[in-house]
């Protein structure tokens, strides 16, 4: 079972969901997924997380992100546990949820946590563009529970990232400033960028563009 890096093509697969079959890759289209994997139905934490993605609906939409969840349950046991997720997240789960009873999921996507006494998934997350190329990989254990807050914050990230030659400092948040790469000269910098401002030769923060 080889372990995903960055940059690797997310495997495509086929399975069942709460939302019928899907093929993954054509599933997700042309735009960024957020696939998930939590360790089991009608637990705490796991009920805490997918209600809050559930919340989150708008957010994701406005990303041009679509969400996938993961788990090692049966359909049934999905389909009877999503009136609890929806009364704790106060949302609809109009998300699908993956019935990956074969591990198959699971094992494709490095989700097994050797040593933990089963085989249920850990929380793992994987931000997926729209070329379909693996741009991030979390991954918690069981215990704790995930910050769907950061996931988006990532993912704006990533795609500020993709909109100039810009990356992002520290703590960054949307609206904040970037930073230019140091491919770019600061004088061609300030042709190209607005309010450039050179800390260092290669520390250089510009206004950022606006991607959601």
């Amino acid at each position: 079972m080889a372990t995903l890096r960055l940059g690797d093509h997310a495997p495509d697969f086929t399975a069942d969901t709460t939302e019928g079959e899907i093929s993954f890759h054509d599933w997700k289209g042309d735009g960024w997924a957020v696939l998930f994997s939590h360790p089991a139905d009608f637990t705490p934490v796991c009920t805490t997380e997918l209600g809050r993605v559930a919340a989150l609906k708008d957010e994701w939409a406005r990303r041009d992100a679509k969400v996938l969840a993961v788990s090692v349950d049966a359909i049934d046991d999905h389909h009877a546990w999503k009136s609890d997720i929806e009364e704790v997240g106060g949302a609809a789960v109009t998300y699908p949820i993956v019935a990956d009873q074969d591990r198959r999921v699971a094992e494709l996507y490095d989700m097994i946590h050797p040593g933990e006494g089963d085989t249920s998934s850990v929380r793992s997350v994987f931000l997926i563009d729209p070329k379909g190329k693996v741009r991030l990989s979390l991954t918690y254990p069981k215990s704790a529970g995930r910050n769907f807050d950061e996931v988006l914050r990532a993912l704006d990230a990533l795609q500020v990232n993709d909109s100039g030659p810009f990356s992002t400092p520290a703590d960054w948040r949307p609206g904040e400033r970037v930073i230019v790469a140091p491919t770019v000269s600061t004088a061609d910098a300030r042709e190209r960028f607005v309010d450039v401002e050179e800390v260092t030769p290669y520390l250089r923060y510009a206004n950022a563009p606006t991607t959601t």
